[in-house]
């Protein structure tokens, strides 16, 4: 009896333990999410790539994000350079009022002239309030319009939650933005390599044309001290608490987050490095399709050149959980044969479908124009023919 006894105890601590390690094998993703605790009022962690949510908290929750307003100051000023209706060596006449302006500044003279670029880096790196004023007064003749403007780009960018009041995210009772609209502001951004030019850089000096000289400190601290990352705006005042929009990059993978009042300055770049943190041990991104290699060759009929080569109109990252394997499928449509095309026409697409479903597809194009043979060609491959 005693030996029967023993038995179904054995088999009850066996069921147990096996019951125990199931749970362990499963674990680690479980822990890590119940690891990530923020007591900001709102959170977002996503891939820049594919756009996947990561961790969300209140991501749609309308609330005052201070100086986090100056990403759509920075997103017109980089726009306007790539346009080509400003220059980085343009030079704008400060105002008075730009020159007034409270909080984070350094301290611009009014009436004289400041570069954009002085005048740009100094709001990404340190936030500066007279500086973002500058801008807006030099691109659209008063700030007033210039928030026209931000909120038209806001809703272009497809930020449906946000309205601007100002340039600089001075508390303004009716300005608002959500931690989801930041992070498609940030992700646009990043699109733009003068950006990181400056976004990366810990210390600087501005020197004013009097010659004063005026020490600039990226307000990001995690440029410095997060490996990967390079991009970001921080944000206090009481009504908004503390705010960080950022970004890092390892791996071949990019992550943004979010984080809308932290109770503290630290709160915010703890939680911020706790969320990349998590991104970067728990998902990959794997490259299916690279723009710049050829992908496909397609014989041509009556051209100059006897192979077209085809690629991409853009990059494709698989996301998914570290030792997770997804199906994903790629497929080509594209025509037999070339007659003629120009570099940059469409002539077929790659589609990338995931468990059954399409979840993207992506342009084809030639690598470079494809000439059809001219009349005098064509008499040439005839008599050589003969």
């Amino acid at each position: 009896m005693k030996k029967f006894k023993m038995s179904i105890y054995g088999i009850m601590l066996t069921i147990l333990l096996s019951t125990f390690c199931g749970i362990m094998q499963n674990k680690p993703l479980l822990l890590a999410e119940s690891q990530i605790i923020t007591t900001a009022k709102s959170a977002l962690l996503i891939d820049y790539n594919s756009g996947t949510i990561i961790f969300e908290k209140e991501k749609d929750k309308k609330l005052p994000i201070a100086s986090m307003v100056k990403l759509m100051t920075i997103y017109i000023t980089l726009n306007g350079l790539e346009s080509g209706k400003i220059s980085l060596n343009q030079e704008f006449t400060t105002t008075e009022n730009s020159s007034s302006m409270g909080g984070s500044q350094v301290f611009i003279d009014p009436f004289v002239n400041y570069s954009v670029e002085d005048l740009l880096k100094s709001v990404i790196m340190a936030s500066a309030n007279d500086a973002s004023v500058a801008l807006a007064e030099g691109i659209c003749g008063s700030e007033s319009s210039f928030v026209d403007l931000m909120n038209s780009t806001a809703k272009n960018l497809g930020m449906k939650n946000t309205l601007y009041c100002n340039s600089t995210g001075l508390p303004a009772p009716e300005q608002y933005s959500t931690a989801e609209d930041c992070a498609i502001l940030l992700s646009n951004i990043l699109k733009y390599n003068e950006y990181k030019k400056y976004s990366t850089i810990w210390m600087d000096n501005l020197i004013h044309p009097s010659g004063r000289k005026t020490e600039l400190v990226n307000t990001n601290k995690l440029i410095r001290y997060y490996d990967g990352c390079d991009s970001g705006k921080t944000g206090s005042t009481s009504e908004a608490g503390y705010c960080l929009t950022a970004s890092a990059c390892k791996n071949n993978m990019r992550l943004i987050s979010v984080i809308i009042g932290a109770k503290t300055g630290n709160d915010r770049f703890k939680e911020t490095t706790n969320l990349f943190n998590y991104g970067f041990a728990n998902y990959q991104n794997k490259q299916l399709i690279n723009k710049d290699i050829v992908l496909k060759e397609i014989g041509t009929k009556r051209c100059k050149q006897k192979v077209a080569e085809i690629v991409a109109t853009e990059d494709f990252f698989a996301f998914d959980k570290k030792g997770k394997t997804s199906n994903y499928e790629v497929s080509y449509q594209l025509p037999d044969e070339i007659t003629h095309c120009s570099a940059g026409e469409k002539i077929g697409e790659v589609i990338i479908s995931k468990e059954g479903n399409v979840i993207k597809i992506i342009n084809l194009t030639v690598k470079e124009d494809i000439v059809p043979l001219s009349y005098i060609d064509n008499i040439r491959n005839v008599i050589s023919n003969w």
